[in-house]
């Protein structure tokens, strides 16, 4: 038996991402002094899937609708921190527009998501 999110093709890109970042971040060089941003940067991009994974196992739209506000804002958070690991040369341009795009990818799959849940259901006759 398998979990329903795990056929959601945004939580597949989320997983990706997060998987893509945190390749990234092992390989900054040390030591730095700030552990504390790089540990944040983990906790948010790892909480976009793992929100879109939650709320889909509550078998509740409202409750899905929810963690997917709390999946994008995580989003948003990572995006934020990774444009300060670039500013402080943590992290090149390139890896930083190649993050991005992909969180720009994810975003608009969550707002698509988003959108089809909020429709009403059509009335049968």
């Amino acid at each position: 038996m398998g979990f329903g999110f795990e056929d959601l093709l945004v939580w597949k890109r989320a997983i990706q991402f997060a998987g893509d970042v945190i390749e990234v971040l092992e390989r900054l060089p040390g030591p730095y002094k700030h552990y504390r941003l790089i540990e944040q940067v983990e906790s948010a991009v790892t909480s976009v899937a793992s929100n879109i994974a939650e709320g889909k196992g509550r078998y509740s739209k409202k409750e899905f609708v929810q963690f997917l506000y709390i999946a994008r804002g995580s989003l948003y958070e990572t995006v934020s921190l990774l444009a300060l690991f670039e500013q402080r040369r943590w992290i090149g341009s390139e890896e930083h527009q190649r993050f991005e795009s992909q969180a720009r990818e994810i975003a608009k799959m969550i707002n698509g998501l988003l959108q089809s849940l909020r429709r009403p259901a059509p009335k049968l006759a």
